[in-house]
């Protein structure tokens, strides 16, 4: 088979989906944060832990939409509904007041926990039987979120800026529309790709109830992001189960898979320090630059939102530049991953600093963009590596449990960075002197923390190089 089918109609179906699936996600995340502070006027430390608690669900229930697509209705009719709730929830935004902010945010939750997993099961269907062509399918699948990133924070914050709210929101839920819409025209040329349900015929019971459960579960999820102490708990108790389960899981096994085992549960616990780390790109680094930043860059005036676009910008300049470096200067996954996160450690480092520099308390942008390029750089490094690394150290059998055991290190982070996020949390009555040193020494403590994890990994990367050779 040439390379050339992985340029097949089904996979550029998929592909398009993506991106605007993702163009609405991103959309929703770069403009959130400004939106509950200056239209709901919640306040920044109030904002900070509804915007964490939000995206510890995000994650929280992908394995579930997952199951959904595999054992239930088939993964390209959960799509369809998952798409469909994503959407309704988007333009609920435009409309809603604080007191059912909760219902759309866990509109989107449910919905991205029924659409996110499917359309990457599907692709790996496509091409099950040649993996090297799955390789270069998944790495231009991923190319669909970036590009989708990249006319987001580019588009929404515009809209938010120049129209209202209301038209950023509506236009993230038009973005999904089309690509519904497209994904439905050429539906029918998937028939050759589906999961175990998929194949069969719709059964209309198992519908009503994914329907009626999803309807129950935003709900619910609504009255527990109105608490989120209780959520957060409920993550919390989440995470002690999962780690109890692994770690009764490794009474099982001999003294050395023990040994790989307990080094994956370390990696876990870096991940968690990682992810708490990238989630204050939608976050404090947005509300730095609105409190402390200048909002020129060339002479051109940007809004802080749009800052975001940075993140898409330096995946598409530097994914190359990498793909070139991998091939001509060969280097072990966990080399790649202590280099990842030292280079993370340098992009708050750095943040550190501008308080030293201004005067006025308002710094250039270029600090700022510096911060997202590094921060980008050590994504690529490390995105999908520590996955990679658990299963290579923990046993087959427990494969599955394990990938869901690695995104619980994403829910985990949510809460994290909401509490991060509260320390930089100012008032109206802060002068802008004092906001960037706040901001400068919580920026400068979590470079501190990075960069301690990762001189830690690079005194033990010998020996798990050893370990994920053997």
């Amino acid at each position: 088979m040439k390379n050339t089918r992985i340029l097949s109609l089904p996979f550029w179906v998929i592909w398009s989906l993506e991106l605007w699936e993702r163009y609405g996600f991103y959309g929703i995340q770069s403009i959130l944060m400004l939106f509950l502070i200056d239209k709901l006027n919640f306040t920044e430390a109030y904002s900070y832990t509804l915007f964490g608690t939000f995206n510890a669900f995000l994650f929280a229930f992908i394995w579930f939409g997952g199951w959904i697509g595999d054992r239930v209705i088939g993964a390209k009719r959960t799509i369809i509904i998952g798409a469909i709730f994503l959407l309704i929830s988007y333009a609920s935004l435009a409309f809603i007041s604080d007191e059912n902010v909760y219902y759309s945010l866990a509109g989107i939750i449910v919905g991205n926990a029924l659409f996110k997993a499917n359309p990457s099961s599907l692709i790996s269907k496509l091409y099950k039987d040649n993996p090297e062509i799955l390789d270069c399918a998944i790495t231009l699948y991923y190319m669909s979120i970036s590009v989708g990133c990249f006319i987001a924070t580019v588009s929404i914050p515009l809209l938010s800026q120049y129209f209202g709210w209301g038209v950023a929101f509506v236009s993230c839920a038009i973005g999904l529309i089309i690509g519904l819409i497209g994904y439905l025209c050429f539906y029918n040329k998937l028939s050759s790709i589906s999961t175990i349900a998929g194949g069969k015929s719709l059964n209309f019971k198992s519908l009503v109830i994914v329907l009626i459960g999803s309807i129950t579960a935003i709900y619910i999820i609504g009255i527990l992001l109105i608490h989120t102490v209780i959520s957060n708990i409920l993550v919390v108790m989440t995470l002690i189960t999962a780690v109890g389960y692994y770690l009764l899981s490794m009474k099982d096994e001999d003294t050395k898979s023990r040994i790989k085992m307990f080094v994956a549960l370390l990696l876990f616990a870096e991940a968690i320090i990682f992810f708490v780390m990238y989630n204050q790109m939608p976050s404090t680094l947005i509300l730095f630059v609105k409190n402390n930043v200048n909002h020129t860059i060339l002479g051109y005036s940007i809004s802080p939102a749009q800052y975001y676009i940075f993140n898409p910008m330096a995946v598409l300049i530097f994914s190359p530049i990498l793909s070139k470096i991998y091939t001509k200067y060969p280097s072990t996954h966990a080399t790649k991953f202590c280099a990842g996160m030292t280079i993370c450690s340098v992009a708050f480092l750095i943040l550190y600093i501008p308080q030293f520099i201004s005067t006025s308390g308002i710094v250039s942008s270029w600090w700022v963009i510096m911060s997202y390029f590094f921060i980008s750089i050590g994504e690529l490094l490390i995105s999908a590596l520590g996955l990679s690394m658990m299963l290579s150290l923990c046993p087959k059998r427990m494969s599955g449990f394990v990938c869901g055991f690695w995104f619980l290190s994403t829910m985990l982070a949510g809460p994290i960075s909401g509490w991060v996020g509260k320390l930089t949390a100012v008032n109206s009555n802060i002068t802008a002197q004092e906001s960037i040193q706040t901001y400068g020494n919580v920026f400068g403590s979590l470079g501190l923390v990075v960069a301690i994890t990762a001189l830690l990994m690079w005194l033990a990367r010998p020996y798990l190089n050893r370990l994920l050779k053997n």
